[in-house]
């Protein structure tokens, strides 16, 4: 039984069954008498891989917040005390903004990453008896409706891109060396 075609992965697959014919390397007749066991203990290698990548893309934020969160502190009083100004000053920010413009590739990775492995898992449940991926993908609006369900991913992209933006006004801030409105001079 096939999973009708609107069933993906990932609203930026590109298209349905992308991977089937890639996927099963021989039939049930030609494999012998584990083909179902043997499938099924793939599924779930598939799906425990998925979770770890997810773990891992956790990991990474919760990484990169605490390191933002205190680099943005300790220059945001450095710039507002003054000790840090002009172009010297400015050389570790333009590092942080790199910090960030790295968080958001690794977020964009991992999500390309688990949009492969979903497309994968969700192959495999066309020939299992049951889909709860497929099941839970079409009850969540497939992620096209972003009151139903707003995929974690597009969260996710803004906090670097935030981080940025107040790097870019601290920035300022330092270039300005502590006149105008960004730095709360007069």
């Amino acid at each position: 039984m096939r999973w009708p075609a609107a069933v993906s992965a990932d609203p930026l697959s590109a298209g349905p069954d992308p991977l089937q014919p890639s996927l099963l390397q021989a039939s049930e007749a030609d494999y012998g008498d584990c083909y179902r066991q043997h499938l099924f203990d793939q599924y779930k290698l598939a799906v425990e891989m998925a979770d770890r990548v997810s773990a891992r893309r956790m990991q990474a934020n919760t990484f990169f917040l605490a390191v933002n969160t205190g680099l943005l502190t300790v220059f945001a009083n450095l710039a507002k005390d003054r000790i840090i100004s002009g172009f010297t000053g400015a050389l570790p920010i333009i590092a942080l903004l790199v910090l960030c413009f790295v968080w958001w590739r690794i977020v964009r990775s991992y999500r390309q990453l688990n949009s492969g492995k979903y497309a994968v898992i969700l192959d495999l449940e066309t020939l299992l008896p049951a889909a709860p991926y497929a099941a839970e993908w079409k009850a969540l609006g497939e992620g096209k409706d972003p009151r139903r369900y707003l995929p974690l991913t597009h969260v996710e992209n803004w906090v670097p891109r935030l981080f940025g933006l107040l790097y870019l006004l601290l920035l300022l801030a330092v270039l300005l060396g502590g006149q105008g409105p960004v730095a709360g001079g007069s």
